[in-house]
């Protein structure tokens, strides 16, 4: 299922005005405190429509004192280059992939390791317990905050324009689009594939012209990217889970009051909750629509993948990298990796 307005009001519930409602709102006059919040995310994605929710409630509950405006679509840059506006200053606010995170602060690729976790259950266990926590306290680190509950990016699945993924092999030698970050680049060179590092914002691009031949990414954001019309098969692997964390600049966010700090935090965690049940009840039907636009699915063994990247020392490679703090957190709720 994409997530267009009909399927976004049917899965959600949610009111057409407010699906249809512009994300850009102007900075209230009287407003004491004002943020730029950015994602990487299309506006009709559940991301864009919780946030909204959550800044409206916000703006409400402080009496218009905090106003937080939203730039959906890498509206303000790239990933890359809205994480140093970040850093900066110049944008106070940033849903950001902890696995391009990882190219500031590596162990926050934690929660994406290759094949780790085997479903939604673990992951937000970890997520919510002791791995998210570890992940928050090195973000701290780099003067970034970041807010407890992680949004939902989902499970990853590979796209392609010439054959479908079904045993290791099949990713010898293949041109594959992946985000700026290290993990992805080291985990499809343990495959044998030729990784290329390609910002969200132009990857359609690169699938159309052929500087790739596929990606991976959720259903979700398949949909939202109409990767549909640029290629054929999708296998689903399931092989990393990602989730977005709200990051605030850490300046930006010790000059809020305590009291407003709690009202941010209170609203954008309940979104990001919200917004996990959106993106669940969406791709519940997401496989069947967009096999009625053309995608083939296959759903292979992953076995062998894991043991191939065990045998190719991916896993021993990341966890000298983690750190043993680190990896016996992850391997809790993961089990044995390597």
């Amino acid at each position: 299922m994409t997530f267009s307005r009909r399927t976004l009001i049917k899965a959600t519930g949610i009111a057409a005005a407010s699906v249809a409602a512009p994300l850009k709102m102007a900075y209230g006059q009287n407003a004491e405190f004002t943020f730029k919040y950015a994602n990487n995310q299309p506006p009709a994605h559940p991301m864009n429509v919780r946030a909204k929710e959550a800044v409206e409630a916000i703006r409400k509950e402080t009496n218009g004192r905090m106003e937080i405006q939203l730039f959906p679509s890498n509206q303000l840059g790239s990933d890359t280059d809205t994480l140093s506006q970040l850093r900066s200053g110049g944008v106070e606010m940033f849903n950001l992939s902890g696995l391009i995170l990882s190219t500031l602060t590596p162990q926050t690729a934690l929660n994406g390791l290759g094949f780790a976790f085997p479903n939604y259950d673990a992951v937000w266990k970890a997520m919510d317990g002791d791995v998210g926590a570890y992940i928050r306290a090195q973000i701290a680190k780099v003067n970034l905050v970041a807010l407890d509950k992680i949004w939902d990016n989902g499970f990853r699945q590979i796209t392609t324009s010439t054959k479908p993924i079904v045993t290791p092999a099949d990713l010898e030698g293949f041109k594959i689009r992946v985000p700026v970050s290290p993990m992805w680049t080291s985990m499809f060179k343990a495959f044998g594939s030729a990784p290329t590092s390609i910002n969200a914002s132009e990857m359609y691009t690169a699938l159309q012209t052929k500087v790739v031949d596929g990606q991976e990414n959720p259903f979700a954001v398949i949909s939202n990217f109409k990767l549909h019309e640029v290629q054929k098969y999708c296998s689903i692997t399931n092989h990393m889970w990602d989730g977005f964390w709200t990051l605030i600049n850490k300046r930006a966010w010790d000059r809020l009051p305590p009291n407003i700090r709690d009202v941010v935090a209170k609203h954008l965690n309940a979104a990001a909750m919200a917004e996990r049940a959106d993106v669940a009840a969406a791709n519940a039907t997401l496989q069947q629509e967009l096999a009625a636009k053309g995608i083939v699915f296959n759903t292979p063994n992953t076995a062998p993948f894991r043991d191939k990247l065990r045998s190719a020392g991916f896993y021993s490679e990341w966890k000298a990298k983690f750190g043993d703090e680190a990896w016996a957190v992850l391997e809790k709720h993961t089990g044995k990796l390597g």
